[in-house]
């Protein structure tokens, strides 16, 4: 460097310090660019985002081609730096040079390049990979030799080089990243999307109609009487038993004899022919494998049942799909059949509501793993049938019984607390 003219000697530790601001720069940009928005851009075919991905399938060598290129250029700078001290003024301005070429780096080669990376990683990351990847080529000797000293030494500590799988999203991550796509994704589409997360943690029995709520039809019943309830029924679908809804011998579909029941012409031979065989599925089935058995089954309707076999309620694909989409039908009344608000704000709920529908509705947090219903939890608490008039705390939300039948609680009012609201 002797014969350098002194400008040139500048000039080289300015350049010196631009390609380690661009090395620092593309390590951060690359190690935090978003890898979901990176695989879909690679997936659109643009050639930079491929060759980052290629890039980051292996970090390891990413680093160690980055590192070098840096390591190198940072010597070059301080050996830069040493001739123009001494040039300019002998060794004692060494130590200046040293100091003023560690504040340099700093501040224009690590901490102004990466803090640009990580708020803007896809515009540096990108065309730095333009430049790493032919670079990792003609130092891949190198870089393999440092990897292979470096990977040797982690194992020897106990560390696994293996692609790691925490790069996986878990449920809760990924319903934070619903959550927080803001007006990229409408709020409805969020709320089925987080329903959808949510099923995996539920199962049929929280969301059946219970067994004493079943309509169906009973074949000793007075034939006139089954006329009329099928001339009247709401339902598409209706099991069909003798005496008892345990004695259950089929599953009719009500269109099958419609227009034998608008003629007159329909029998009990006809009615029984029409039917389809029971399907049963266990109480604890989680409501996303329910939803993956109605399509493999081709079922619209299934009876719940417990370990010992007895029913203990029926639950539809609409059950299941409002869990995603919510309430099907528009009529308020009917949509808040279970919860009825009050004008002074408190609710009378139903005994019989559900108590994940009860905390959709009043924005709660009373627990789901155990009783299923209102009247359930109050009597789960109380240990004993109240009388109306008793008030109790249930998860910070004073509860007032309003009327009892016979051995359960029919009805209730519900005082949220200061701060929550309905949803």
């Amino acid at each position: 460097m002797e014969h350098i003219p002194l400008s040139g000697l500048i000039i080289a530790l300015i350049v010196s310090l631009v390609l380690s601001g661009c090395f620092s720069g593309s390590e951060t940009a690359l190690m935090t660019v978003n890898r979901y928005r990176l695989r879909h851009l690679a997936d659109e075919g643009r050639r930079g985002p491929r060759i980052a991905q290629r890039l980051l399938e292996r970090p390891d060598r990413l680093i160690g081609v980055i590192l070098i290129g840096n390591n190198l250029v940072n010597i070059l700078a301080a050996q830069i730096a040493t001739v123009i001290a001494l040039r300019l003024g002998g060794e004692s301005a060494i130590a200046v040079a040293t100091g003023l070429l560690t504040l340099t780096i700093l501040i224009f080669s690590e901490v102004t390049p990466k803090t640009l990376a990580a708020l803007h990683p896809e515009r540096v990351a990108f065309p730095a990979a333009f430049a790493l990847s032919p670079l990792l080529r003609l130092l891949y000797p190198l870089v393999w030799l440092i990897n292979l000293i470096a990977n040797g030494m982690l194992r020897a500590m106990g560390v696994r080089i293996e692609k790691d799988a925490s790069a996986a999203v878990s449920r809760e991550e990924l319903r934070t990243v619903v959550n927080e796509a803001g007006a990229m994704i409408p709020r409805t589409h969020q709320r089925m999307l987080t329903n959808i997360l949510d099923l995996e943690q539920a199962t049929v029995e929280d969301i059946m109609i219970p067994r004493n709520e079943i309509m169906g039809i009973d074949l000793e019943d007075d034939w006139d009487a089954i006329l009329e309830l099928l001339a009247n029924t709401e339902y598409t679908r209706m099991p069909v038993y003798r005496g008892a809804v345990d004695e259950i011998e089929g599953v009719l579909h009500v269109r099958r004899v419609l227009s034998s029941l608008l003629t007159g012409r329909l029998t009990r031979e006809e009615l029984i022919a029409g039917m389809n065989e029971p399907y049963f599925v266990p109480e604890a089935t989680p409501l996303h494998v329910q939803l993956l058995n109605f399509q493999n089954r081709r079922r619209r309707i299934a009876l719940v049942v417990d370990e010992y076999g007895d029913i203990m309620g029926l639950i539809t694909l609409e059950d299941l799909l409002e869990e995603i989409v919510g309430e099907f039908t528009t009529d308020p009344a009917e949509m808040m059949r279970d919860v009825h608000p009050q004008a002074d704000g408190s609710f009378l709920v139903e005994g019989s509501a559900s108590v994940r529908e009860l905390n959709r509705t009043l924005n709660a947090e009373m627990p789901t793993g155990g009783p299923k219903t209102l009247n359930g939890l109050i009597l789960e608490q109380l240990e004993t049938i109240p009388a109306p008039g008793t008030s109790l705390m249930l998860e910070g939300y004073p509860v007032t019984i309003i009327q009892t039948q016979g051995n359960r609680v029919k009805l209730a009012r519900i005082q949220p607390p200061p701060g929550k609201t309905r949803r």
